[in-house]
């Protein structure tokens, strides 16, 4: 926790150029955290939140029906397809990402945004294919079963029976899949061109100082993950006494 509560301290810090010695408090830099270097940290800070939400919305649709693919239906080279899902997991991410960029030099594609997402989605589709498989392997076919039984179509009963079952193990994948992409460096670094992330940005300002801009974003960043994973457990925790009373 200590360079957590030194990145939150430092957020306060009325620095220069350089934010590792403390020169005072002041809360200018909240105030104005898009005022250093003409933006650049809130614009590498915008380029992650659109590379994560992308990456996340293309690999949570693709790695859910996958899952139940996996689970649910027998089919030629599907131990084959369970085994590539897996290599992107225990494959080191320097060799991901050289070899992504490998791909996309002989093949000509730019890089810019657009193969960072293609880049990070192809390793979050792994996560959330084990993720939501979990999930579907647990239910009971039998509610499923029951839908059907209640002439519902295969479309009503995946809207009102599977789909609410799956789903926080969906969003478990999805905030889980965004967390990975938000935080990459490596794979970035090798396919981003001249994007800026805000990993990268980090990485870069490192060797002349980080701003303490850029500790704003990182502590507000923590403080709202916080609030999320508390409000979700007080929920929770608030819906389990409800339904235990009502028991």
């Amino acid at each position: 926790m200590v360079p957590i509560v030194y990145t939150f301290i430092f957020s306060f810090n009325d620095s220069l150029k350089s934010n590792i010695t403390w020169r005072g408090f002041t809360l200018d830099k909240w105030l104005n955290v898009c005022a250093v270097q003409n933006g650049a940290v809130c614009q590498a800070f915008g380029n992650s939140l659109i590379i994560g939400l992308a990456a996340t919305l293309i690999a949570t649709t693709l790695g859910t029906m996958i899952a139940i693919a996996l689970v649910r239906y027998r089919f030629r080279f599907r131990s084959s397809t369970s085994l590539l899902l897996f290599l992107p997991m225990a494959t080191p991410e320097v060799v991901l990402g050289a070899g992504l960029a490998a791909q996309f030099l002989s093949l000509g594609v730019p890089k810019d945004m657009l193969t960072i997402i293609l880049a990070h989605t192809m390793f979050c589709i792994s996560f959330v294919v084990v993720t939501v498989k979990a999930r579907v392997a647990g239910l009971d076919p039998a509610l499923e079963e029951a839908g059907r039984d209640l002439y519902g179509s295969p479309g009503q009963v995946f809207a009102r029976i599977t789909f609410p079952l799956l789903l926080p193990g969906i969003l478990a994948a999805a905030l889980l899949s965004f967390a990975l992409s938000f935080d990459d460096f490596i794979i970035t670094n090798f396919n981003s061109g001249a994007v800026t992330t805000f990993p990268k940005y980090i990485y870069i300002s490192a060797s002349r100082g980080i701003p303490a801009e850029a500790n704003v974003i990182a502590s507000a960043v923590f403080i709202l993950a916080l609030v999320i994973v508390v409000t979700a457990q007080v929920s929770a925790a608030a819906r389990a006494k409800r339904q235990a009373r009502l028991g």
